[in-house]
């Protein structure tokens, strides 16, 4: 299909030209995994084609992405696409919703159902003088056998994650502010509030990176510390990894509309961002109750 019909109006869809960037994107990822299953192995080499299949798939996203931004800043977009990219971006975010679901449902599951089912068994199934208390192995309590899980002292909300909370939900506040000043034609004012949306973003993350350290260092909670630590720094780092993906998302969005790119009445990529900045939000509401509070 060609960009424009005979009478000169955008076509009802646009169908790009073939191109290489799935294929270069996929045998990217394709080292990505492999270097990381090598190295988390002990094979020295998986480091150097992790970082390279990921410095490849950059590349390649970069090409690809700038070839959607030329299409769209092109007119080649009609309404139809439009609408396919929200269906696009909604059912990922669901997916999204799905990924964290089932980590929650991993930490319920053993809060609610595992740790008193093992401590109602007789005959010490675990080890002598197990207590079914969440989490079992935590400071005062008594430790597994053989320090196969040391005695640690569990993550509470004050003072870093409920500075993170007050942060998150102000990027929120600060996002929305952008959007209508974008609705409203005032360029200048969306680029001021986005800048300190990302600005809020990357605070967050440097006090989850202090709070990660204080927990190896000070409170000797680690990946390993049990289900508890486990569930912790997978829950966290995973929605601190989604942060920094929606940082980026949100820093790329205020480059273009530095560069002139949106109006008014058609800016899909802004809304995209902010669908998955506020998903990230709630999702963090969630950890905070039910990790940093329960």
């Amino acid at each position: 299909m060609s960009a424009a019909t005979t009478s000169g109006k955008t076509p009802y869809y646009f169908v790009p030209a073939p191109s290489r960037h799935p294929v270069m994107a996929a045998i990217g990822l394709f080292f990505v995994i492999l270097g990381a299953g090598q190295w988390v192995n002990g094979h020295g080499w998986g480091m150097y084609s992790l970082f390279g299949g990921l410095a490849l798939w950059a590349f390649v996203l970069k090409q690809w992405f700038g070839d959607a931004i030329r299409e769209s800043e092109g007119g080649l977009y009609s309404e139809r696409i439009d609408v396919s990219f929200r269906w696009s971006m909604g059912w990922f975010i669901f997916s999204e919703v799905m990924f964290f679901a089932a980590f929650f449902g991993a930490l319920y599951w053993a809060r609610v159902f595992s740790v008193p089912s093992l401590g109602s068994l007789e005959n010490g199934l675990l080890w002598p003088d197990f207590k079914a208390i969440w989490p079992s192995t935590a400071a005062g309590f008594t430790a597994a056998p053989a320090g196969t899980v040391e005695p640690f002292t569990t993550m509470g909300p004050w003072p870093i994650p409920t500075i993170n909370t007050a942060l998150l939900l102000t990027s929120g506040i600060t996002l929305t502010i952008a959007h209508h000043a974008l609705i409203a034609g005032n360029r200048a004012k969306t680029i001021t509030w986005m800048w300190i949306t990302v600005l809020l973003g990357a605070t967050f993350l440097g006090f989850q990176a202090y709070e990660y350290h204080h927990a190896y260092a000070e409170l000797n909670l680690k990946l390993n510390s049990g289900i508890y630590g486990s569930t912790f720094f997978m829950l966290t780092g995973f929605h601190g990894f989604h942060v920094c993906v929606g940082a980026l998302m949100l820093l790329f969005i205020t480059i273009r509309l530095m560069k002139g790119h949106f109006t008014p009445e058609h800016h899909f990529g802004f809304e995209g961002a902010a669908w998955y900045w506020h998903f990230v939000d709630v999702v963090w509401l969630g950890l905070y109750v039910i990790v940093y509070w329960m």
